[in-house]
């Protein structure tokens, strides 16, 4: 399987997520709570799986919670992707504290040196309210707890952070797949609200990215 086609099953998956998540509850029922499960503490716990699609899979799965015909509860979903994220980060942090910069020897792709730096940068920036803002930020949001596990803070004043950090960020998306999700024109133009999310999260890193850019250029 060539690059493009790998790209191309990617962008399908991430804009047809609805479609992917009713379908997998039908063949799988109840285990699909385990599967987000799964999902949302890789991408959080995992420092060498960033890219996935933790925001838009939120609303996916509060949409699919928001329709009364499908068995899913929303109450069920919520405390259980806390409890991956919260995870996640409490693994990220451990890799972090025991491993360190040694795991970036490892030259994966998707595990560059700079994507640490500028979650470095970010910290010292914002403090300890870095791991909420991060939250909603892809990429940051799984360096993050890595950083704050290399001594960037303490495990206590980490987890406080963490545990604020992934409850606004679990509660907000989720809750609002829930509430809009079954509206006809978000129903019929899900790709469209996977591309917003995308768009809204990747904001910061843009603004971070130019800012960089311009300010070299300005000195």
């Amino acid at each position: 399987m060539t690059t493009l086609n790998i790209l191309s099953d990617g962008l399908h998956f991430l804009t047809h997520l609805n479609d992917y998540l009713t379908q997998w509850m039908q063949e799988y029922g109840l285990w699909l709570y385990g599967i987000l499960f799964l999902i949302i503490f890789t991408e959080t716990g995992l420092v060498i799986m960033p890219l996935l699609p933790g925001d838009s899979l939120l609303f996916a799965a509060g949409a699919l919670a928001g329709n009364p015909d499908n068995n899913f509860s929303i109450w069920i979903l919520i405390p259980l992707l806390i409890a991956a994220a919260l995870l996640g980060d409490n693994t990220n942090y451990l890799i972090g504290s025991r491993i360190g910069v040694r795991i970036f020897e490892l030259k994966w792709k998707l595990l560059k040196r700079e994507y640490l730096d500028k979650t470095h940068s970010f910290f010292e920036k914002h403090g300890g309210k870095a791991l909420i803002m991060a939250r909603f930020v892809p990429i940051v949001r799984t360096f993050a707890p890595f950083a704050a596990g290399l001594g960037t803070m303490t495990y206590q004043r980490f987890l406080v952070w963490c545990i604020s950090g992934a409850t606004l960020w679990v509660v907000s998306i989720s809750m609002a797949g829930y509430l809009l999700g079954s509206l006809p024109w978000v129903k019929n133009n899900f790709e469209f609200i996977v591309f917003g999310i995308i768009g809204i999260s990747l904001t910061p890193i843009l603004f971070q990215f130019l800012k960089s850019r311009f300010g070299k250029t300005g000195a």
